[in-house]
């Protein structure tokens, strides 16, 4: 048949056919190449080459199965035309060159720069290309299907099933990765807010708590017109209420249902007890994202946290967790910390009690939290004592002089992110 045909048809068809392979080869790539979760979710849109693309996609045994037979149908045609044109020329002595030369023409034009063009972008290429496939998988679905029978006996004896594709699941770490390679589309704030939302797992309750020593509350022993000052001056709308010390707690108020009893002239003790709500705990080594759903669910916004013996160790709230996230609520847009303040020299005065977490977010260091929860924590463990002021030390490589101390703990340090420390190692100077 193709021995009649003049030379200049043959050498058309060939090249019509090395497009071919080409077309089949970049169509592979492309269409395996797709992000499925940008594909499905323009698919989900209306997208109609999406919509074609994620439908081929879903029996990848039958789209390799169609891709295939049409790439060897080609190329084997291809190299029977570039036979009868090498014959036709040099003869018999003809027939290796001719099989180099197409073999190299192949690779070039019809396999590498194809699959590469397809690899940079999978879009362009395989939304045309499923126009062409869907209708060609229908019209050879028999011997797609004949090849896909054998194959996939051949696949059950190695114990694989293609029968369905695997869900696409993405781990915490590897949906982070997809975050920060996000970063140009995502707006740097929403960035580390999603981060913030990933890492909830994990950091605990203590990593964040009020410590027991600074948590503020309403001593019922004390005097009314103490405990009115106190309710009047809170800056917090809600207050634990114990007898004597935090151990005897009793539970928690709303300042605004305690602040309506004081204008009413109704505010006493007995009247302070009917507005108390039982008191919450929360079981130290609960993740903050557990807790987010327990406060959720227990329609709850504060917490005392209790370690094995129930005693108490510190205090957590809904805002707590949710700063966590979005970062502190100030007033001030500068400032992105209560317990982190910086100075007009650049370096940062910091309280003792802030937790290592909060310095990581804030200054980006990646000192470790597994260890003390906070700052004076860490400086007291490495010390193993309590510092003088003017002690300088490093952490994780930062230099950090101790401001202020307050009886048996560090009350303010000072950090200046300009100096860096000559090695890793953490020191001692006085």
């Amino acid at each position: 048949m193709f021995s009649e045909l003049p030379d200049l048809a043959l050498f058309g068809a060939l090249v019509i056919l090395i497009l071919l392979s080409g077309f089949f080869s970049g169509s592979e790539t492309g269409l395996f190449s797709l992000n499925r979760y940008r594909l499905r979710h323009k698919a989900q849109s209306g997208h109609p080459g999406a919509r074609r693309a994620n439908e081929l996609l879903q029996r990848p045994d039958r789209l390799i199965g169609i891709i295939l037979l049409g790439n060897n149908f080609v190329n084997i045609l291809a190299s029977s035309i570039a036979t009868i044109l090498a014959m036709r020329y040099w003869g018999e002595a003809g027939i290796a060159a001719a099989a180099g030369l197409l073999t190299l023409v192949i690779l070039i034009f019809a396999e590498v720069t194809p699959k590469t063009v397809a690899a940079l972008f999978p879009e362009r290429f395989a939304y045309p290309a499923s126009l062409a496939l869907i209708p060609l998988l229908k019209l050879f679905y028999p011997l797609v299907w004949v090849i896909n029978m054998i194959t996939n006996g051949l696949l059950r004896l190695l114990g694989v099933t293609a029968d369905h594709t695997p869900k696409l699941t993405l781990s915490t770490d590897e949906l982070r990765t997809v975050v920060h390679e996000s970063a140009s589309k995502i707006p740097e704030r929403h960035q580390q807010m999603l981060l913030s939302i990933l890492d909830l797992d994990k950091a605990t309750v203590e990593d964040i708590m009020v410590p027991r020593n600074e948590i503020v509350g309403i001593d019922l022993e004390d005097e009314m017109e103490k405990i009115v000052k106190q309710i009047t001056g809170s800056q917090h709308t809600r207050l634990p209420i114990y007898r004597g010390s935090i151990d005897h707690v009793v539970g928690f108020v709303h300042l605004r249902n305690v602040l309506a009893l004081h204008r009413h002239g109704e505010l006493t003790r007995d009247s302070l007890m009917r507005v108390v709500r039982e008191t919450y705990f929360i079981p130290e080594g609960t993740s903050l994202h557990t807790q987010l759903y327990n406060f959720q669910t227990e329609r709850r916004r504060i917490g005392l946290v209790v370690d094995e013996y129930g005693d108490i160790q510190g205090l957590v709230t809904l805002d707590d967790i949710l700063e966590e996230i979005v970062g502190e609520f100030t007033t001030d847009p500068a400032t992105r910390s209560r317990n982190v303040v910086p100075q007009e020299d650049g370096s940062y005065l910091v309280d003792g009690s802030a937790s290592i977490r909060e310095l990581n977010r804030v200054l980006g260091w990646q000192l470790p939290t597994e260890g003390p929860k906070t700052l004076n924590g860490m400086v007291v463990e490495y010390l193993e004592t309590i510092p003088e002021p003017g002690t300088s030390l490093l952490l994780g490589g930062h230099p950090v002089e101790i401001v202020k101390t307050n009886g048996n703990r560090v009350k303010t340090a000072r950090i200046d992110p300009s100096l860096h420390a000559h090695d890793d190692n953490t020191e001692e100077n006085h």
